[in-house]
């Protein structure tokens, strides 16, 4: 397929933002005139006012890449696998992270949610799940919601579900990307028979996970953590969410399995 122009990249991403010409003129400091010039393909922006205009309109640095590329620059973004030479250092970052949430569940993910580490505890949740979804590339969102996965388990499914639905339309409408549109779709399709008999005694301060396991009820909270400053694509993508006891019993609970 041939790809899209700059400006239609460039209307596309002003569209998604809510932003009128004269909104996104007036924050990226040029003249509507030569917005509009520049959509309709009749001017060509400089690399740094396209940066500019890409900064105004939160562009993630994959989609920064396409913008510069089909403007005719070289790209910004380098995209390094995490297991190069290269990120070692940044690898080992992640793995510290989640050693050091230990007894607790804590794994990384990429963009469309596909395990890329965890820690031992994640153990608790995964032995939960039937051992085909762990087949390559293992999507925890798969595991969370497939009726073989956590889903008959998880106490409060119906609040957990709408819970993931909507972490996955924000991350659509931030990054444009078809294939978490694709995931959603799937996700959101699974025939599970939802309850909610107990959604913990923070929900309404948070969204917790209450999962039945074989040694008894656990509530969790989750947090999620990015790099701050990264200018590898990669890096840029990855997340790490780490789990914590809701309350008192689960933490007990947690601490005995771990001693075990």
């Amino acid at each position: 397929m041939k790809p899209a122009s700059l400006g239609d990249q460039l209307r596309e991403w002003r569209v998604r933002r809510r932003m009128s010409q004269m909104d996104l003129a007036l924050d990226s400091e040029i003249s509507t005139r030569h917005l509009s010039f520049i959509e309709t393909g009749r001017s060509k922006p400089s690399a740094q006012m396209l940066g500019r205009i890409a900064d105004c309109l939160e562009v993630p640095h994959r989609a920064r890449n396409a913008l510069l590329l089909a403007a005719g620059y070289a790209p910004d973004f380098q995209e390094r696998a995490l297991d190069s030479d290269e990120m070692a250092g940044m690898k080992a970052i992640v793995e510290h992270v989640l050693r050091g949430h230990e007894p607790y569940p804590a794994l990384a993910v990429d963009r469309h949610w596909n395990m890329i580490a965890a820690n031992s505890a994640v153990n608790i949740l995964t032995k939960l799940a039937a051992p085909a979804l762990f087949e390559p590339p293992v999507n925890v969102l798969r595991i969370a919601l497939h009726p073989e996965g956590l889903a008959p388990h998880i106490v409060n499914y119906a609040m957990w579900r709408a819970h993931i639905l909507h972490r996955l339309d924000l991350q659509i409408e931030a990054s444009a990307d078809p294939q978490l549109a694709a995931l959603r779709e799937e996700v959101a399709g699974y025939a599970v028979e939802a309850n909610d008999n107990a959604v913990g005694t923070v929900s309404s301060i948070a969204v917790p996970l209450v999962l039945d396991t074989v040694a008894g009820r656990i509530s969790f909270v989750s947090t999620v953590t990015i790099f701050g400053t990264p200018v590898d694509i990669t890096l840029s993508e990855l997340a790490i969410e780490a789990f914590f006891p809701a309350d008192a019993e689960s933490a007990a609970l947690l601490a005995k399995l771990a001693a075990k």
